[in-house]
């Protein structure tokens, strides 16, 4: 079963992979980092995966770890704000998180059974 879900979790962040598109509606981004987001594929890709991870996440753990990682994503969205437009900045940001997340997903898939 450990097995199905590290395959379940290894496709849901392969099919946001090819996403062209940022996780939110970029008809109304307003800040620096959100219009370099939707200006550049790349992290509009890397916006797309963090953000499956992410919900993939939220909706697996329990209430205490849930307010924990929402708080966690909250600071780490300030911090990229902070970027502004700096992609290079963004892009650091998004690796951090991500792996972030897929050590998460990690700790998550060793709790089985599933």
């Amino acid at each position: 079963m450990k097995h199905r879900f590290l395959i379940l979790a290894a496709a849901v962040v392969l099919l946001a992979g090819p996403a062209k598109a940022a996780s939110f509606d970029c008809r109304q981004a307003s800040n620096a980092d959100e219009i370099a987001i939707c200006d550049s594929r790349e992290l509009s890709q890397l916006d797309v995966k963090m953000a499956t991870l992410y919900d993939t996440i939220i909706k697996l753990v329990g209430m205490g770890v849930r307010g924990a990682i929402q708080d966690q994503q909250r600071a780490w969205l300030q911090e990229r704000a902070g970027c502004g437009g700096d992609r290079a900045c963004i892009r650091r940001l998004y690796d951090t998180r991500i792996r972030a997340l897929e050590a998460e997903v990690a700790r998550i898939a060793k709790g089985g059974p599933y």
